[in-house]
């Protein structure tokens, strides 16, 4: 049988392909490896924005003052956790305000939005409860005196 106008290595003008031997690979990969080695002495490094970096003032100086309190750091970080979620209520109320006064939104689209936000709040809440407790707790065990409970007091109302 002979083929009429069959491509054979010879007619094609290609080039044949040879796999390079294992050890020339090997070599590539000992000289170029696919890896980077980790750089010993480097961190991470994080670029902020400068509204980013505002924004990071603003919080660390919200908070200062219970850092600054001298009260135990567990019981500071209690308090600064009792301060994010009074904002966080804050914040809710007021969005469950504004949907209330949309006259825009439908009576069923209003519904929902203040049902997820009463949703919201019910969670906040229990969360500030149990950070109450926690809050008691700590202090009770901590033998605080008289002076640095009412120095947590004072934080937990300043908000």
């Amino acid at each position: 049988m002979s083929s009429v106008g069959a491509i054979t290595n010879g007619s094609n003008n290609l080039q044949s392909l040879q796999e390079p031997s294992t050890s020339q690979v090997d070599e590539q990969l000992r000289i170029s490896p696919l890896v980077a080695e980790p750089v010993i002495g480097e961190g991470v490094k994080v670029s902020l924005s400068g509204a980013g970096l505002n924004k990071s003032a603003a919080a660390k100086g919200r908070d200062s003052d219970i850092e600054e309190s001298g009260l135990p750091e567990n019981i500071q970080q209690i308090l600064k956790m009792i301060r994010k979620l009074q904002q966080q209520i804050a914040e809710t109320l007021a969005q469950l305000q504004a949907v209330m006064a949309d006259k825009h939104l439908s009576p069923e689209e209003t519904k929902v939005r203040i049902g997820s936000l009463q949703s919201a709040l019910a969670i906040l809440n229990g969360g500030l409860l149990t950070a109450n407790a926690s809050l008691a707790k700590a202090m009770k065990e901590a033998g605080l005196s008289s002076e640095q409970v009412m120095k947590a007091a004072s934080l937990i109302m300043k908000s």
